[in-house]
């Protein structure tokens, strides 16, 4: 479900993203010998492939602090929060963690599917597409927040 609406801001792609199933594996998970670096693995097909591929894709603690800042995830949360049962509340913040940085790491496998993907591709490292991460969600905040609410089932 993370991907839902993500999927609809790459429409304009260079390649098609259709093309691609997605389903995540797991994480997040620390990537060994990168203490600020954490690591969501997706399961990637291409229709032209004879099998899929495991892709990890890295994010670095600074970069989800920028993004957290920038979708205002706290206040964001909070305000759906409110719906929940007081005790069950640390539990859905507790998850929320892990489904940001998954909602984030998949966003930027979409941007690196939008620019096309080879079956030897098994990484995609946390300084790569950091610009294009952030400016696509600058200008789609929602997104994130949305796959995050979807995820938690939280939507209003």
């Amino acid at each position: 479900m993370l991907h839902a609406t993500i999927g609809s801001m790459i429409a304009a792609s260079t390649h098609d993203i259709a093309a691609y199933r997605v389903s995540f594996f797991f994480g997040p998970e620390p990537v060994e010998g990168k203490a600020e670096v954490l690591a969501c693995v997706f399961n990637v097909k291409k229709r032209s492939w004879k099998a899929g591929i495991q892709v990890a894709v890295e994010i670095s603690n600074r970069q989800l602090s920028d993004v957290e800042r920038t979708i205002q995830l706290t206040d964001r949360l909070a305000k759906s929060l409110v719906a929940v049962e007081p005790q069950e509340r640390s539990d859905y913040q507790e998850r929320s963690g892990d489904v940001f940085v998954q909602a984030v790491c998949r966003c930027k496998l979409d941007l690196q599917l939008m620019a096309g993907l080879t079956q030897d591709s098994p990484r995609i490292l946390a300084e790569e597409l950091r610009v294009e991460l952030d400016q696509e969600i600058s200008k789609h905040p929602e997104y994130i927040i949305s796959d995050i609410l979807d995820e938690l089932d939280l939507t209003p």
